[in-house]
């Protein structure tokens, strides 16, 4: 279970290179120093940096069960030491490769200091990152074309608020403003697309309470995230939800009348990859004929599937954009990219639509760099 975490190579291989870069700090570190109490501090930042580490799977939390804010500053803060520091080492030693090849030794003094200013850099997109861009929420407003959108529907306002993850590093406050920001966009339906929290002992029943305020004139629908199965509160979310009206759809429609049209909105619990071969599979009795069908997933892999079967627009979220993205030459690298071909945005796929929403919260690193935090306003339009 904890490699389905991980899903793919990409993931190890970050990891490893982490190992690698934390292993060779505190071997230089503990060959430099004779001083027992400095070799005790590198055997506490290992345990620690294990452990944090650790704890982000959901299957270690279950087993080592740590109070959420605790396990926040663990875990958070073993990400944000591992991105800093293995960063800065990394940036180090490839600099001080380029200095031994390509300058000679009257150069290296400017050349060295240029890069100790380099080797800063990830501390500052960290800092910039949880500090600042974490809770920067953007609203984004996007037309989606639907063919033969019936003209009851057009222009209708869809609200989508994705992976949420409220808890250590997602304050009820910051959802509270988000909340109001979503209210005062008077959306006529508002879609949950999972990921309401990270692990169990996050503040679920706090979580639905808020998303209960949005109160739009069709109601509140959702569907389940892969943060749900891990933490093993699917039936307890759906439950509660619809004790505050908020309407999980699991495996389910719920047809809406608007005017002489109708919105058929399905949805589905997170689709494992593991199980792609079985994506969606009965979704098809889902699809009302003659409705617009749209399709809440929280993985937006499924897709092409969707497409098949008859989905007129998916709505997903899950990547949050990539979370840590970085535009270089036009093209955005983060660990997103390694996972699904739909990391943001919107997607077209002959008659079909999909749009990825960066979401709300954070996983694992406790920051966003290149990729904000979003409130989505879907607005469907005739093609």
């Amino acid at each position: 279970m904890i490699f389905d975490s991980l899903r793919n190579l990409a993931d190890l291989a970050l990891f490893s290179v982490v190992i690698w870069a934390q292993w060779r700090i505190g071997s230089s570190i503990v060959t430099a120093s004779k001083k027992p109490l400095i070799r005790a501090l590198v055997a506490v930042f290992t345990v620690w940096l294990a452990l944090g580490f650790a704890l982000n799977f959901p299957e270690v939390s279950r087993l080592v069960p740590v109070p959420s804010r605790l396990r926040g500053a663990l875990s958070g803060g073993a990400y944000l030491w591992a991105f800093t520091v293995s960063g800065a080492y990394l940036i180090h030693r490839l600099w001080g490769l380029l200095v031994d090849r390509a300058f000679d030794p009257g150069r290296r003094k400017f050349v060295n200091a240029a890069g100790s200013t380099l080797a800063a850099v990830p501390f500052a997109m960290a800092g910039f990152g949880g500090l600042v861009q974490r809770t920067d929420f953007h609203v984004r407003e996007i037309d989606i074309a639907i063919p033969n959108l019936p003209r009851d529907l057009q222009g209708l306002r869809v609200l989508q608020l994705s992976d949420i993850h409220l808890g250590p590093f997602l304050a009820e406050r910051d959802l509270a403003r988000v909340i109001d920001e979503s209210r005062n966009l008077r959306p006529h339906l508002a879609v949950v697309t999972g990921d309401l929290i990270s692990m169990a002992g996050d503040p679920l029943d706090a979580c639905l309470r808020q998303i209960a305020r949005l109160q739009p004139e069709a109601g509140v629908l959702g569907c389940m995230g892969n943060h749900e199965v891990y933490s093993g509160v699917q039936d307890y979310a759906a439950e509660q939800g619809a004790r505050l009206g908020i309407d999980f759809l699991r495996e389910r429609a719920c047809p809406l009348r608007f005017g002489e049209a109708t919105l058929n909105v399905a949805g589905v619990d997170y689709q494992p990859q593991r199980q792609r071969e079985h994506y969606l599979d009965g979704a098809e009795r889902l699809i009302t004929p003659g409705a617009v069908n749209v399709l809440l997933s929280h993985n937006p892999d499924v897709f092409p599937v969707a497409a098949r079967k008859g989905f007129d627009l998916t709505i997903s979220g899950h990547t949050h954009g990539g979370q840590v993205n970085v535009e270089i030459l036009h093209q955005n690298l983060n660990v997103a990219r390694f996972l699904t071909p739909f990391v943001y945005g919107h997607y077209h796929l002959d008659r079909a639509s999909l749009y990825v929403s960066r979401g709300i919260g954070t996983i694992g690193l406790p920051v966003r760099i290149g990729a904000p935090p979003e409130i989505t306003l879907l607005r469907l339009t005739a093609s």
